[in-house]
């Protein structure tokens, strides 16, 4: 793992990005690391603008800002267009085609399609479980990040539904394999 990992997340109000930054924050702490996570939202309670910002590192955190994510998870159009360019080149732009329906294709960082609302859908009926199916996703393609503890940090974060999010993490996890 480098030494300092930037990961944005952001998309719309009631996507569970918040959340989302709270679990990954867990799990890091869990891990032994230092963590800061930032979020910042519009004023409306659902379809707002939501970010949330964490730094996982060995050391001493100097900034709690995400200058030049290493991971963005865009939720959006509007968080894609917003934070596509301040992604490294050797990040990594994960996206859901079911809201970023096209892609910049000059970027010259990875950009990986990953349709969580699908797949909630298909396998729950239900788009509650995207942000999960996401976070198993994240925590395959995220350097640093234990499958194991970010699953345990769902489940303590999450009180409801431990079932279907332990199956939802496992589909996010599994996705592309």
């Amino acid at each position: 793992m480098k030494n300092r990992i930037e990961i944005v997340a952001s998309g719309f109000g009631g996507q569970g990005v918040v959340r989302l930054g709270q679990i990954v924050g867990e799990a890091g702490v869990k891990q032994g690391l230092h963590v800061t996570m930032l979020k910042s939202h519009g004023t409306e309670m659902r379809g707002g603008y939501v970010r949330s910002q964490v730094v996982l590192s060995k050391s001493i955190i100097d900034s709690p800002m995400c200058e030049s994510p290493d991971y963005f998870v865009a939720l959006s159009k509007g968080a894609y267009d917003r934070f596509k360019d301040t992604v490294t080149e050797e990040g990594v732009i994960i996206y859901d085609p079911a809201f970023v329906e096209e892609i910049d294709e000059s970027l010259p960082c990875p950009q990986k399609a990953f349709p969580a609302k699908d797949l909630s859908m298909e396998h729950f009926n239900n788009p509650l479980f995207a942000n999960t199916l996401v976070l198993g996703h994240m925590a395959k393609v995220i350097e640093g990040l234990e499958k194991d503890v970010v699953l345990e940090s769902i489940l303590m974060v999450i009180p409801k539904f431990h079932n279907r999010n332990r199956q939802a993490y496992q589909i996010g996890y599994d996705y592309g394999s």
